[in-house]
């Protein structure tokens, strides 16, 4: 069985991360989701809303079969995720090339922490590349629609925060 884990903050999670765990749904038999709980940061959603968000998005929204997608919190390196989960492979969604270096460095790292693991970059659909958790969360508290970008969830909880 090949698994794979993708990382990331996801806060929130939005048709870009979705295109991702798509096209890596494609790749492996199962993919492991794993939202960050790093103290060094400053989240817009608890860890627990997090988790909240990506399963009901994935499992609700979407209806994607969770005998093919786990989804846990971390506070852990990546590559000891893999090693828990006897995942071979870490899945990154790149977005721009602004994006590459920063991911090219992180992959070098982690291949220097377990050469047993590789990373593959997987990019999300044209339509979704410009996507951010970033910019949606700008929108939502300006107002605007974010509909387009994340699922009918994620949006309400969005909404809510506002």
């Amino acid at each position: 069985m090949k698994i794979a884990v993708y990382p990331g903050t996801f806060d929130p999670i939005t048709y870009g991360h979705i295109d991702v765990i798509k096209k890596s749904l494609n790749i492996f038999d199962k993919l492991i989701v794993a939202t960050t709980d790093n103290s060094d940061k400053d989240y817009f959603f608890s860890i627990e809303e997090r988790i909240e968000i990506i399963h009901n998005s994935l499992f609700k929204d979407l209806k994607f079969s969770k005998k093919k997608i786990k989804v846990i919190a971390f506070n852990n390196l990546t590559i000891e995720l893999c090693k828990k989960y006897k995942a071979s492979v870490i899945v990154r969604g790149l977005r721009a090339v602004s994006d590459f270096e920063y991911e090219f460095q992180l992959a070098g790292m982690n291949k220097k922490l377990n050469s047993k693991v590789e990373t593959i970059f997987l990019m999300s659909d044209v339509e979704n590349q410009i996507i951010s958790s970033k910019f949606v969360k700008e929108i939502a508290n300006l107002g605007g629609n974010i509909d387009r970008f994340v699922t009918k969830y994620a949006s309400r909880m969005l909404k809510s925060k506002f």
